[in-house]
């Protein structure tokens, strides 16, 4: 089915001055809610509302994204309450009691070693509350994946689905199964692929094919800086659950070698058994002249992959972002080129990058350089009702003590009340996101221990001072 639908707005403020609304804050208080709900972060009522807000706004078209015509799935109207959360309320007009007293007796925990920034920011008012070498950048681990986050969405818009394609020559005996950047793809949405497939060829009187596959979107290196490791398979725009071998959706495991030939072989299984057999391949290779396309597999939305990759800390979804980012930007799909994109898309928000380097999406790269300051810009950017496009970014938080790398991370009073991304990597724990104030504003917070005596050591001190935020 052809999936021809919307674009949405950047939101830009054209170099105003912005100033978040109780809109944010109400997300703050909606966060309780969410976590106790069985349907699990990325189905909240609050995530959907934003979604609706933010489609109201533009109705025009783009490639790959959820269709808004009779085919394609029906889309609610904004929730009729939404106009009436953005409104600041007049008890939450006045400054916040000073958060330096309850923060600072905490950084001096030894897990947290001699090197350490924080930033904490009042997205109600866009107040910075608190400042600790702020704008010093540093190793974020996987903090670094709000950037990433950020960057993709404004880059695609959050209904872009990313596709993985069959094409064939014009007799039909010639296939290609082509990459589009999708490591989401499954055997059930593959199977789905080899059932179009396989229809398309019967209907063309074809029971045997040549089978390549193409990898051509993406350039440079496969490999990450830090593979082979269990952390992150090899990055190619084309992928069967994540290349991992053990079945697992979620944290480290072992990878195939070589993604894209491994899904290429489970596609030619697939058409076997649907009476489509191969004389040749899978060969890797470039697509037919004059191909047709005969079956094509969608993605989920770039916002609920943003969520999956923020709640799970998923590499491979981070690497595949930066690339989807690149290609929007029209900028080669690899390291380099995804290292670019996600500069300039932030430059465009006006947050403070001049210091900061993306060397990769996941943050597996000890090279990578972010700063406090930075990561609660664009926490407070993803609040600013200016730009609900970037709302994912905050609904894909993992939730204190119940979703995510947080599920087993939580402090009095911290269940439910703080959602932020977790980063560690051995000597650097980092910790952002935000958390709901007793008089209900949403702060934005970000900590990070640059030189701790060993790996995962800062950590309960950083939920000690995400705890301290919410007295």
């Amino acid at each position: 089915m052809k999936h021809i639908g919307q674009t949405w707005p950047t939101g830009r403020r054209n170099g105003q001055p912005w100033r978040l609304t109780a809109g944010a804050t109400v997300a703050g208080l909606a966060v309780a809610a969410v976590a106790v709900s069985a349907a699990g972060p990325w189905d909240s009522g609050q995530r959907k509302a934003e979604r609706d807000r933010a489609a109201a706004l533009s109705r025009t078209g783009g490639v790959h994204h959820r269709s808004s015509a009779p085919d394609g799935p029906n889309e609610p109207a904004p929730a009729p309450s939404a106009p009436g959360v953005l409104s600041v309320p007049r008890a939450l007009a006045a400054a916040p009691a000073a958060i330096a007293p309850a923060l600072e007796p905490l950084m001096t925990d030894p897990g947290l070693g001699p090197v350490l920034t924080a930033s904490v920011v009042d997205l109600t008012t866009g107040r910075q509350l608190y400042a600790k070498n702020a704008g010093a950048p540093m190793t974020p681990a996987s903090t670094i994946k709000i950037a990433t986050a950020v960057a993709a969405l404004s880059a695609t818009g959050p209904t872009h689905r990313i596709p993985t394609t069959v094409v064939a020559a014009p007799d039909h005996r010639r296939v290609t199964l082509i990459g589009g950047g999708d490591p989401t793809l499954d055997q059930a949405r593959l199977g789905a692929l080899a059932d179009g497939t396989a229809r398309a060829l019967r209907e063309h009187g074809v029971s045997t094919i040549r089978l390549s596959y193409e990898t051509s979107l993406y350039e440079g290196p496969v490999l990450h800086p830090i593979s082979p490791n269990d952390n992150i398979a090899p990055v190619t725009p084309l992928m069967l659950d994540e290349g991992r071998l053990d079945g697992s959706t979620r944290g480290p495991a072992d990878r195939v070698e070589d993604p894209a030939h491994d899904a290429a072989s489970a596609f030619v299984a697939l058409l076997a058994k649907r009476g489509i057999n191969t004389e040749a391949g899978p060969d890797r290779g470039k697509r037919p002249a004059k191909a047709v396309t005969v079956a094509r597999t969608l993605s989920a939305p770039m916002a609920a992959l943003v969520e999956r990759m923020l709640t799970n800390s998923d590499n491979d979804i981070a690497e595949a972002l930066a690339r989807q980012t690149a290609i929007a930007d029209g900028r080669p799909a690899s390291f380099a080129g995804g290292q670019a994109a996600v500069t300039a898309r932030l430059k465009r928000l006006k947050l403070p990058v001049a210091k900061a380097r993306f060397t990769d999406g996941s943050g597996l790269n000890r090279a990578d350089r972010v700063s406090a300051a930075l990561l609660t810009g664009l926490l407070a950017r993803a609040a600013d009702p200016g730009h609900p496009e970037l709302r994912p970014v905050l609904t894909g938080l993992p939730v204190a003590g119940f979703t995510g790398t947080l599920t087993e991370r939580s402090e009095a009073r911290t269940a439910g009340l703080v959602r932020a991304k977790t980063g560690s990597l051995t000597g650097v724990d980092t910790l952002a996101g935000t958390a709901v104030s007793a008089d209900g504003r949403l702060l934005a917070f970000a900590f990070m221990a640059g030189s701790t005596p060993s790996y995962g050591a800062g950590r309960p001190a950083l939920d000690r001072m995400a705890s301290a935020l919410i007295p």
